[in-house]
């Protein structure tokens, strides 16, 4: 049968290029995403006005995408937010980080984690950080974050070793998308990484192919 695939995050660069990589394969595709009304390409189902920080409203989702294809096969955490601050800024934006990357993925994970067991080749493909190896200045909230979902990955990895499912994450350095280039004008976005190639790698991860992958985490730095 043909396998299903959910992408959170899905109306942001890397989701719709994910998309356009995973169409041309004839796979089953939806989309979950926090923002409304943005059109999807015939045959793709289009979930938006979903709060992934809410369990509930996580499972719904997912219990909508089973729905319409009666099965699914592989889940991409990609939804998240960046945020620069120091430490001492007026406003910290830990707890939003937090949420954002860490419970938006824990909560996608726990819905679909039941229908990904009962598919012969499961996946979790989550998004982590190069950047959250090593924090660098202003990066301290948005680092623990993605901190966060590379521990989540990796544990959760060892509990699904019994079954079929696989939990990988790949940890990009800088993607090549027009916020990128406006906020960093001075540098050279030719040593980034293209969301396009980040797409090939995520769907690998999330193919039959990478069964002998599991709790990884790799990087995806391009030349930076």
């Amino acid at each position: 049968m043909t396998r299903t695939l959910v992408i959170t995050g899905g109306h942001g660069v890397l989701g719709r290029a994910v998309l356009e990589a995973a169409l041309p394969d004839g796979l089953n595709v939806a989309l979950i995403d926090h923002a409304k009304g943005q059109a999807a390409p015939d045959g793709v189902l289009e979930l938006g006005g979903v709060d992934l920080t809410d369990s509930a409203a996580a499972t719904q989702a997912v219990s909508a995408v089973v729905e319409r294809f009666g099965r699914l096969d592989a889940l991409l955490n990609i939804a998240g937010g960046f945020v620069w601050q120091t430490v001492d800024d007026a406003e910290p934006a830990w707890d939003r980080m937090f949420a954002l990357n860490v419970t938006t993925a824990l909560n996608a994970t726990r819905a679909a984690l039941p229908h990904l067991k009962r598919s012969d080749e499961g996946r979790v493909v989550n998004v982590g950080a190069n950047g959250a190896l090593k924090a660098a200045a202003g990066m301290g909230a948005y680092a623990a974050s993605k901190a966060g979902v590379h521990r989540l990955t990796e544990s959760l990895a060892e509990e699904l070793k019994s079954t079929s499912v696989t939990v990988n994450a790949v940890l990009p350095s800088i993607l090549d998308t027009a916020q990128n280039r406006k906020d960093m004008p001075d540098a050279d976005p030719v040593k980034w990484v293209q969301p396009s190639d980040l797409a090939r790698v995520m769907l690998f991860l999330a193919s039959p192919d990478s069964r002998a992958i599991t709790g990884a985490l790799i990087p995806v730095t391009g030349r930076v």
